[in-house]
């Protein structure tokens, strides 16, 4: 349920520009819908998450000059932003001798510290590549395909990353007692 709250945002840009063909009024869109599932979050539970305010940050600048300069460009910025800092905050976290997935995760699943260590690189990496391949086709493309992609593609590539990652887990999580 989580990941479709995260995508609500991306697939109600993508329905306002496909309807107007107006990168301002689905960027328009995406802010006030970032803004309230922001707000509905805080009222619900009293706390954001870290990624959730970067997001909120995100939409209200890189969105919030994408309206009043009436130039798309930092919109399409803003999910390369986001991964980006994603890869930092894990590799901060790493630095630190501190293991940020596992943070996030650790109650969910019992891995080995050298499982968790290659989770986060993979994630680095993954984080890193998805950034630069949202550039890649922003700048590449046309504005239509840059939001297909931003719907389509980045959530295919998340698929096919999360499909990895669970083989690689698959062969590292501890076996039940039959």
């Amino acid at each position: 349920m989580k990941i479709l709250s995260d995508l609500l945002a991306v697939i109600l840009f993508f329905a306002a520009y496909s309807y107007t063909k107006d990168i301002i009024i689905a960027t328009v869109v995406a802010l006030v819908v970032g803004v309230l599932q922001a707000g509905f979050t805080w009222l619900k539970h009293k706390k954001l998450d870290t990624m959730q305010w970067v997001s909120l940050i995100l939409i209200v600048v890189m969105g919030g000059a994408t309206v009043i300069l009436r130039n798309p460009v930092f919109i399409k910025w803003k999910p390369t932003l986001l991964f980006w800092v994603g890869a930092a905050a894990l590799a901060v976290s790493h630095l630190m001798g501190k293991n940020g997935l596992k943070a996030l995760m650790g109650k969910e699943i019992q891995l080995s510290d050298g499982i968790w260590r290659n989770l986060t690189f993979m994630w680095i990496g993954y984080l890193i590549f998805m950034g630069l391949a949202n550039i890649a086709v922003a700048y590449m493309f046309t504005e239509a395909q840059w939001v297909n992609y931003k719907l389509f593609g980045s959530t295919a590539l998340m698929v096919v990353f999360m499909i990895a990652q669970g083989f690689y887990l698959s062969r590292h999580l501890p076996k039940e007692s039959e």
